[in-house]
Order: C-alpha cells, then sequence, then structure tokens
C-alpha cells in the first residue's frame, strides 16, 4: 500500500471511501497519516522485520494501519476481528507483535487479552477519545498527530505476515521472505497478481466488500491504492449494499466469495433489478469453492466478467479462469498460471488426469509457518521441492484443475474416502436452504457417516418433512455412500466473513468437543 509518485499525481482524489459514511480519504491525507505512523513505530524501536499486529473491524484506519508497515521494513499481521481473547492473544505471543493497532470497539476483547502477552509493548486505540488507560494503552489520534507527515529516512519495503483463518485447526503465521528494498520495489507476487486482476488500469473503482484482514481482500486494497485507485471500503457486506455502491460509485472492479454470490442470488428480481451494474467489469471470486448453480445463475445475470482463482495465502501457485473458460469447463477453478501443479496419491505417486489427489506445487517463492517448525516440514516434500496445504482435486485434459475438498475434511465412512463439498454444492442452492455444511461424525460400525447441518431460508421449518425432501433430492445426484444419514438445523451456520466455512466448530459438537445449539434429529 505504497503509492509512491502517483500518491503525489492523485493527491486530492480519494484513496479510499468508507460505504456507510461516505467519508473520504484522499491520497495526500493517506500519505501524511501513513507516514505519522511509520515515525511512531520507529519511535517504539521497531526496525526491519519487526512484527506488529492490527485488531480492528474495516474502518478508515486500517489501510494507513498497513500502510505504515510497508514503507517501515515490517511485518504485519492483520488479526480476524471475530476472535475471542485467547484466539487474539495466542496470535500476537506467536507473531512477536510488540505493538498492537485496534479499535474502541475491539477493546474489551484487547484489555482482556492483553494479559498474557507480556512481549506487547504498545496497544494504541482507534476510534474514540479515550483517556490512556495506562503507559501502554494510548490514544491512536493523539499518538501520532505529534509525528512528521513527511517519509522515514530509512523507508523499505514492508509486507503483511498473515495467519491461516484456523477453521480446520489452531491459526498459523504464513511468512514470507523479505528482502531489503525500496517499498515501491514490489514483491513479484503482487506485481504478478496486480496485472492478472487488470488492477493496472486507469480508472478504476474497487468495491471491497470482505474484512480487510483477510489476505485476498487487503491485496486487492493494496492493488487499487497502488495503482491510484480509488476503493470503496464496505464496512460489512449486504447483498442489496452491493449493488447500490455499484451504481453510486461506477465500480469497475469489485472481489467477491461465492457465499455472497449466494446471497445476492436470493434477493428477489424487483432488488436484483434495481440498479445499474453496467460499469462492473470485472467480479474476481475466490476463497472458497462455488457451487455451479450458484456461478451458472450469477454469469447469466452479471454476464461474462466473473473471474475465478484459486490460491492460498501461503502463495505457492495460482489458478485462474474468466467466465468463458469455465463456462467450456463447469466447475474449474482455473488453468495453472503461477507455480507448477503435481498431483499426487498417498505414496507421491503422481496420479493420471482426472483422478483426485493431493495437490502439491513447485512454489514460486519461499514461505515458512512463523514459530512453527513441525508444521512448515508437514507442508513441504522430504526433498524440499514440493509444497501442500492439503487441498484434494484433479486436472481435466486440457489442464484445468478442479478442487475436490480439502484432506482435513474428508469422510472416511466404512472405508470408504467421501468428500463433502460435493453434498455442500448441490444443497446451498436448494431454494429451502440459506446455507449447509457436511462433514463426518462418530459411527461405530462405519468409523464414521455422513451429517448434513442445515440454515433453512427464513420462514422454512427444518423438520422430518424437510428431511425427507432433502435427501431424495440428493439421491437423485449422489450415489448412497455420499448421502448424509440424518440432517440436522441450526440458527446459523458459523462461516467466517471471508465466507470461509468454520466446520470445526460444528464437528466438534459431535465429537464430544463444543457446547451445542444444534436441533439434533
Amino acid at each position: 500500500m505504497y503509492p509512491g509518485e502517483l500518491g503525489k499525481k492523485y493527491a486530492n482524489r480519494p484513496a479510499f471511501i468508507m460505504a456507510s459514511t461516505g467519508r473520504e480519504v484522499t491520497y495526500t491525507e493517506f500519505e501524511c497519516r501513513s507516514n505519522q505512523l511509520a515515525h511512531y513505530l520507529r519511535s517504539v524501536n521497531l526496525k526491519f522485520k519487526d512484527h506488529y499486529a492490527i485488531f480492528m473491524e474495516n474502518n478508515d484506519r486500517f489501510l494507513e494501519a498497513n500502510s505504515a508497515g510497508e514503507r517501515a521494513g515490517l511485518y504485519y499481521t492483520c488479526i480476524n476481528s471475530y476472535l475471542t481473547a485467547s484466539e487474539v492473544s495466542y496470535i500476537i505471543n506467536n507473531s512477536e507483535s510488540q505493538v498492537l493497532i485496534t479499535s474502541s470497539k475491539m477493546l474489551p476483547t484487547v484489555i482482556e487479552a492483553e494479559k498474557s502477552c507480556p512481549k506487547l509493548k504498545k496497544i494504541l486505540v482507534v476510534g474514540a477519545e479515550i483517556q490512556s488507560l495506562s503507559k501502554k494503552i494510548l490514544d491512536y489520534e493523539e499518538t501520532i498527530s505529534s509525528f512528521p507527515t513527511h517519509p522515514i529516512d530509512d523507508e523499505c519495503l514492508g509486507t503483511s505476515m498473515l495467519y491461516s483463518s484456523g477453521t480446520t485447526g489452531r491459526p498459523k503465521g504464513i511468512l514470507r521472505p523479505l528482502p531489503f528494498q525500496k517499498p515501491d520495489e514490489r514483491l513479484p507476487v503482487f506485481n504478478f497478481l496486480m496485472k492478472l486482476w487488470s488492477f493496472d488500469q486507469d480508472n478504476v473503482i474497487y468495491l471491497s466488500p470482505a474484512p480487510l484482514y483477510h489476505s485476498a481482500p487487503l491485496a486487492a486494497a493494496s492493488f487499487a491504492i497502488g495503482t491510484g485507485a480509488t476503493t470503496i471500503i464496505m464496512e460489512q457486506f449486504d447483498p442489496l449494499e452491493f449493488l447500490r455502491l455499484v451504481e453510486k460509485y461506477k465500480v469497475t472492479h469489485s472481489q467477491l466469495v461465492p457465499t455472497m454470490f449466494s446471497r445476492m442470488l436470493k434477493l428477489s428480481e424487483k432488488e436484483k433489478d434495481m440498479y445499474d451494474l453496467s460499469s462492473h467489469k470485472y467480479a474476481i471470486h475466490g476463497a472458497a469453492p462455488c457451487p455451479e448453480k450458484v456461478k451458472y445463475q450469477m454469469i447469466d445475470w452479471w454476464g461474462p466478467i466473473i473471474y475465478e482463482y484459486y490460491g492460498a495465502t501461503e502463495a505457492f501457485g495460482f489458478a485462474y479462469c474468466n467466465s468463458q473458460e469455465w463456462l467450456e469447463h463447469p466447475g474449474t477453478v482455473g488453468k495453472i498460471v503461477s507455480g507448477e501443479l503435481s498431483v499426487l496419491d498417498d505414496e507421491m505417486k503422481e496420479l493420471p488426469r482426472s483422478e483426485p489427489g493431493t495437490l502439491w506445487f513447485k512454489p514460486t517463492s519461499e514461505f515458512e509457518y512463523f514459530n512453527d517448525p513441525k508444521r512448515t516440514s508437514e507442508a513441504y516434500s522430504e526433498d524440499k521441492k514440493l509444497t501442500t496445504v492439503w487441498d484434494v482435486g484433479y486436472t481435466d485434459s486440457d489442464g484445468y484443475l478442479y478442487l475436490t475438498d480439502r484432506k482435513t475434511f474428508m469422510i472416511i465412512s466404512g472405508g470408504v474416502n467421501i468428500y463433502p463439498q460435493e453434498c455442500e454444492d448441490l444443497l446451498i442452492p436448494h431454494p429451502k436452504v440459506f446455507d449447509a455444511a457436511v462433514f463426518g461424525v462418530p459411527n461405530d460400525d462405519l468409523g464414521e457417516e455422513v451429517k448434513a447441518v442445515i440454515q433453512t431460508v427464513e420462514g422454512i421449518k427444518g423438520d422430518d418433512t424437510l428431511t425427507k425432501e432433502l435427501l431424495d433430492y440428493l439421491s437423485e445426484h449422489l450415489s448412497r455412500q455420499k448421502i448424509p444419514r440424518s440432517i440436522d438445523y441450526i440458527d446459523k451456520i458459523p462461516r467466517l466473513p471471508t465466507g470461509k466455512l468454520y466446520k470445526r466448530l460444528l464437528r466438534d459438537e459431535y465429537w464430544g468437543r463444543g457446547s451445542s445449539k444444534i436441533v439434533k434429529n
């Protein structure tokens, strides 16, 4: 997030606009405030490759909190704003963060978390004038206002060290190499993605509907600011508000997740037609698999402007496809455009095309899980030439990649390997289903059996009649082993705001590790 000379060229152009309030921050203001924070971080002795953390909801200080580190040679960690105090303290400690930037909204969680963070030097609080609670907890505005608005003397490139979402286990800090270079000399992966996502065009208006603590929304906002574009930041996603903002600001680019598509498709036809979406040229999506029916409906509605990608925060490889490619290869996440893919079995032998296996990449750059050598080692092959996040998939005869599921979600029932994503992709578009999760639960005879948990559309009752209807529907599309043995109902399926299914929370209820609010049949 370093606009450099473009920041001077577009000095009075909004760098970003907050969607709910219309507050604009120009490139001049953005640069001045980012520099002030960079000076502060130097004043508390943060030097090249040191770490600090950001724990905030989407607000008008989030991007400058990142930008300061990117011009001060620091690693910054954006923490999921939905985490508990114990989860926050774990990430602060594991990342070795010396400073935390937070908001008044998050302060109660932070006060509890910091009791377990002995190495945390300072906490800066955004969003409300507060009397400093201690020498450690300080008002953000008051603290940075006394520092210069010009660049620090030793500007150098910094970058994020983000954590995995923790949907399958404890989150991991993903550390990429940070060379000593000028901040306008971006890392290769950012230059690659900026061009791939067409952020290198003039007059880009980017609508950011997702939490900025997540890697893809943060990267896209970084591309926008790095090219002199304007970013519209939604504090939280609302399907109708998204459409309104596209018309209001003549949005050209957006970055979404399939859950957002599903929410928009459930709007009434009248609501879908309320706004002019003709300015919208690039709707980029990833982060989670998109059910085929949802994707077909979105392309039919918006036209061939939808681009899909597959890649992990670890940035070891990347797949990409446009709408036409997807229509010719339904279900694909694209062709590999970065990295070298191998689909291997459990003995690390290459599998033939169309046969699912673990996706291993010869990475384009190195990474490690910070302070976690065991899990770093597990992510690499024995010869250290290949790496994986344990996704399962296959390629077709044309080289297009299809995801089957995450290996950690695989159900083994009676010796049969079952990937639940296939069932989820059928359930989610069903007109009576708002959201769904499928996973394995204990079975004394089979080891595991397939379980579905459903959040119904408002006004639809989850009962035996609906269960029969859904199971009959699934039986038309799936073999017997893949069909859930039972369906339970819940008020809300736990998803991160990024759209990722927090499946571990649901599984824990059935494996004796949770406190259930599920209506079990």
